[in-house]
């Protein structure tokens, strides 16, 4: 048998493809390191030297300062603050205070309450139309969405596209929100705290819509606002009630995110059942 040789080339160009798409667009430093060119100088080291950082090494000093100079508090900057119940009783009131999708949105780019707005690029509001009768709500913006300042608009967003297609709407008919306004660095998943800061804005954003029927993309945003344990292939496929903070019911259909479906295409045959139940609803509604 004739051994395959894998071309560098193309290994490391899958690799950047890999990373681009993971979201990671970063380096660590502005040059490479040369982890060959570091192995070949260990091996070239004096044994004298190797001896010598064999024996033994006197005992670490103490790096803590004299229990009589206390070390002064650290301060901390805005960028790095962790955001506490003080900024989420803010979320609060600003979207309470929201008259119209406009003025949310104002105050939601004012707000600094919300540590992942200072690693985001910009802030992801919606898309779409703000009097169409189908809302969909995702967990957070990926990295063409952070850049764009739109809502799916990636991989995921094309395969979304093509599912309302598939029933009959498109971008201009429906509108798309995210729990999540601003993207979390790396493509993380948001931390609990940081839902919960933005979760106010959301639920706003959903009472000014007024949709006649509310689509949760994926687990995250059906757990968030529907308050439930329960995973996404166990909510999907089955009409759920979402409440407004006024006292509004909304029909919800949880239904799987698509970038699930783009790593398990098998699993598109049950968004497709979800989307079809969409369509029968929005019909028995007028």
């Amino acid at each position: 048998m004739t051994a395959t040789v894998s071309d560098p080339l193309l290994d490391l160009h899958a690799l950047l493809a890999f990373y681009a798409e993971a979201g990671v667009d970063d380096a660590l430093t502005d040059e490479p390191a040369n982890r060959f060119m570091q192995a070949a100088r260990q091996a070239d080291t004096p044994r004298a030297a190797t001896n010598a950082a064999a024996q033994p090494r006197e005992p670490r000093r103490s790096l803590q300062p004299p229990a009589a100079q206390p070390s002064p508090p650290i301060q901390r900057s805005q960028a790095t603050a962790v955001p506490d119940e003080q900024q989420a009783a803010m979320a609060r009131q600003l979207a309470a205070e929201a008259t119209s999708l406009e003025e949310l949105h104002q105050r939601m780019v004012s707000f600094d309450g919300c540590n992942l707005k200072f690693t985001a690029k910009s802030l992801v509001f919606a898309d779409g139309n703000p009097q169409a009768s189908i809302m969909l709500v995702g967990e957070a913006p990926g990295r063409d969405e952070d850049i764009e300042g739109r809502p799916f608009v990636g991989r995921s967003g094309q395969l979304l596209d093509r599912m309302l297609a598939a029933i009959g709407v498109d971008r201009n008919s429906v509108y798309i929100a995210n729990v999540i306004p601003w993207r979390p660095p790396g493509n993380r998943a948001p931390t609990p705290h940081e839902t919960e800061i933005c979760r106010p804005f959301i639920e706003r954003q959903i009472e000014l819509v007024a949709p006649k029927v509310l689509v949760h993309l994926g687990g995250a945003s059906a757990k968030t606002l529907l308050n439930t344990t329960e995973g996404i292939l166990r909510l999907r496929g089955n009409w759920r009630t979402y409440a407004s903070a006024s006292g509004a019911t909304i029909p919800a259909m949880p239904t799987l995110h698509p970038a699930y479906l783009l790593r398990t295409p098998a699993h598109k045959r049950l968004a497709w059942r979800d989307f079809l139940e969409v369509k029968m609803k929005l019909r028995s509604l007028g």
